[in-house]
């Protein structure tokens, strides 16, 4: 005796199932063969009779557009835009500001007169002082040994540089090998 209950098909069962079914089934359920192929014949008539045809499926709600089934979305997406957007309008007001001051600190502050409002028909007239060469400032002479350092030095910054295009790899390696002259020549020129 089978445990398992009756299977529903997605397909009409074939007589051979129908028979091995039935006669798996206890006796008291279990119909004569006629019977199972009356039963048969009867739902083939059925399906063939004049019965009213079923009904047609309801029809389907019409499908969403996709800004209707995502509208949860649509704030998120306008807060991180505009987020974005702050972002990098600050990022390059920031940028700027950092070349004017810049352009500020190389620009010397041109005088301003304070005048007060007693003495408004007074004007200014800015002194205009001889210019006064500042004395040249000898410094002592760099020994052999300090200028070889520091042409050591310059060829290591040389070769850590990266050129971008042939020319200046090409201006790079004429820079190194002049270096390269004065380090192993036996006196040096002065600085």
């Amino acid at each position: 005796m089978s445990e398992e209950g009756p299977k529903l098909y997605t397909n009409k069962p074939k007589k051979a199932q129908i028979k091995q079914f039935q006669e798996q089934q206890p006796s008291t359920t279990r119909t004569t063969p006629s019977s199972a192929s009356a039963a048969a014949a009867s739902y083939k008539m059925g399906s063939q009779s004049t019965a009213p045809p079923p009904p047609p499926p309801p029809p389907q709600p019409p499908k969403e557009s996709f800004a209707r089934r995502y509208k949860f979305l649509w704030p998120l997406l306008l807060t991180v835009n505009l987020t974005v957007g702050a972002y990098l309008f600050m990022r390059t007001k920031k940028k700027e500001t950092g070349l004017e001051e810049e352009a500020a600190k190389n620009v010397p502050p041109t005088p301003v007169s304070s005048t007060s409002t007693a003495s408004a028909a007074v004007t200014e007239k800015p002194i205009s002082l001889p210019a006064v060469p500042e004395p040249v400032k000898l410094r002592e002479p760099v020994s052999e040994n300090q200028q070889r350092e520091l042409y050591r030095w310059m060829l290591e910054e040389k070769r850590k540089v990266k050129p971008k295009n042939p020319e200046e790899k090409k201006r790079i390696d004429e820079e190194k090998a002049i270096l390269k002259q004065f380090i192993r020549a036996k006196s040096i020129p002065s600085i």
